[in-house]
């Protein structure tokens, strides 16, 4: 079963609608994360241990635990239409990531945390090429992973054909894109599309899509972290989102 490290990754595990089996409690560790880690637990019936530092380093070998773990049942991925009905729940236009190829787990944790801070309705992995989800992400996302519905697909190509034939808009992201961020009105049923850093998306996925929009750059390095751009693409998304919601609100 997977093991979830660090106090407020393991509070999002336990508020979240997975599969909790036991949390382990590292002896000594206290403060107000701890106090709600063993309500959170004893209200979801979750076994809690309490282990010695010997015992729980050879538990959890890893050094950022934050004297905090749990196991949780195998994650469950959705399909791309519980994504689109999600949004159709918020009375929202759909708002998706798709990652293609991101390799490193962590980045993959950081990319989730900022998709759930900025109201992505899901997120699109294909099944290959893409980093697995473990503890490393799970430890970056800070826990925003138990919130986020991801769905695993074995076809990019085929399923931004589909979410085409749903009226949802394919924008992908290349140095060699004609349009930059701030120029762009994002607002329109949108899939996002994310590659690997220093690759980007491939050309095939690149040739799928409706329009592609760029980050100007201004100084010598030619490439940003791929969090740190897609987390810049995402919050101009949900700023152009917000202001469009105000103005019709005051209309």
């Amino acid at each position: 079963m997977p093991l979830v490290v660090g106090r407020q990754p393991v509070i999002e595990a336990l508020k979240s609608k997975n599969f909790v089996e036991k949390v382990y409690i590292l002896f000594g560790a206290k403060g107000p994360q701890i106090n709600q880690i063993k309500m959170l637990a004893k209200k979801r019936k979750a076994k809690i241990v309490t282990l010695s530092k010997q015992k729980f380093r050879e538990f959890t070998p890893s050094t950022v635990t934050q004297g905090v773990a749990a196991l949780i049942g195998e994650r469950q991925y959705c399909e791309v239409d519980d994504i689109l009905n999600y949004s159709e729940t918020r009375n929202e236009k759909p708002f998706i990531l798709l990652l293609e190829n991101i390799q490193d787990p962590r980045n993959l944790g950081a990319l989730i945390r900022t998709a759930e801070c900025m109201g992505v309705h899901g997120i699109i992995l294909p099944k290959d090429r893409t980093a697995s989800i473990n503890q490393d992400t799970v430890k970056a996302s800070a826990g925003a992973i138990e919130h986020m519905l991801i769905s695993r697909v074995t076809n990019v190509s085929q399923t931004l054909d589909y979410l085409k034939e749903k009226g949802i808009w394919i924008v992908g992201t290349s140095s060699r894109a004609d349009r930059i961020i701030t120029e762009f009105d994002f607002n329109l049923p949108l899939c996002l599309v994310f590659g690997q850093e220093g690759h980007g998306i491939k050309r095939l996925t690149e040739d799928k899509c409706d329009f592609l929009v760029k980050i100007p750059l201004f100084g010598k390095v030619e490439s940003l972290n791929v969090s740190v751009a897609c987390g810049m693409f995402l919050y101009e998304i949900r700023r152009q989102k917000s202001m469009m919601k105000q103005e019709m609100s005051e209309a």
